[in-house]
């Protein structure tokens, strides 16, 4: 036989035993590709908790948020809006809401605060209404006043109001006692004007007459300085009127209308053009007369 020459590449046969060459039982080469998909799920398992931390972060942050902003100033105390004032102070609705002073928004009693409040005579009616978080809101609708009047206290005369439904009151306030169309009424007994105090119906018809001229277009009142109330016998009163630019004294009946004070006006041009020294006119029973001063007689003015 002839001999025959082998040559082998040393490399390309240890290459060939590595690849043939069995992993150890149970085992296997990872190949790059799965370890790059590994690390990857590592990477995105890394940005899915951090995600979820800052989530878990953002919702403790509302909750705090939500917990300072509504729960906390539930239990402090109330911030009080006062709406409708015109005549009555805040400070005054302060005072009288005094014991609640240190009630906080979630223990403030507004049934409470309307009968504090309802003890200002001159607050026709009152609600108060709790607005969450914190604010209360108090709506007051102030009593009109249709005349003046003036009671004494202790040697001294004190101004009260009194409004059409005949409610005695007082009001601080300058613009009521420059108004010009509420009139002075005297002559109300002392013991009917007491503040919070309804006057008796007898009263209250004068109150509703006077309210009604008060609301026609022309100011009646302007020219009337003072009404008073001359009482009469079983409990009837008739009405003394004094005109704001002259010295007589108007003697009327206690029914006061727009008729009534038009036809006042008219006899007080008739009689100053008769006679200068007047000091009564009488307008009583359907008929007119007239007393100078310093006489007992009364003159009559045929119609």
């Amino acid at each position: 036989m002839s001999d025959v020459a082998y040559s082998v590449d040393i490399d390309e046969f240890m290459d060939d035993m590595g690849r043939h060459k069995k992993m150890p039982s149970g085992k296997r080469r990872v190949s790059s590709r799965e370890k790059t998909h590994v690390k990857e799920e590592k990477k995105d398992g890394k940005v899915v908790f951090f995600k979820v931390i800052a989530i878990l972060f953002m919702i403790f942050l509302g909750i705090e948020a939500v917990i300072y902003a509504f729960l906390v100033p539930c239990f402090g105390i109330p911030r009080v809006e006062y709406k409708g004032l015109e005549t009555i102070s805040s400070d005054l609705l302060e005072e009288k809401l005094e014991p609640m002073a240190t009630d906080s928004w979630n223990k403030f009693n507004p049934s409470r605060a309307v009968a504090l409040l309802s003890t200002v005579s001159g607050i026709e009616s009152v609600s108060v209404d709790k607005k969450f978080p914190d604010q209360v809101v108090i709506s007051v609708r102030e009593r009109v006043a249709v005349a003046n009047s003036i009671v004494f206290e202790n040697g001294r005369s004190k101004s009260v109001q009194i409004d059409e439904n005949g409610v005695v009151f007082t009001a601080n306030s300058d613009a009521l006692a420059q108004d010009t169309s509420i009139p002075l009424v005297t002559g109300i007994p002392s013991e009917n004007l007491v503040e919070g105090m309804r006057l008796p119906s007898k009263y209250r018809v004068l109150m509703e007459q006077i309210s009604q001229i008060r609301s026609l277009p022309q100011k009646y009142f302007a020219v009337i300085s003072e009404i008073q109330i001359v009482p009469k016998e079983f409990g009837n009163y008739e009405l003394a009127l004094y005109p704001a630019f002259s010295k007589v004294r108007v003697l009327t009946d206690p029914q006061l209308n727009e008729d009534a004070i038009k036809c006042m006006m008219v006899v007080l041009d008739v009689v100053n053009s008769i006679e200068a020294d007047v000091s009564e006119v009488d307008l009583r029973y359907g008929s007119v007369s007239y007393k100078k001063n310093g006489a007992s007689t009364e003159e009559s003015i045929e119609s």
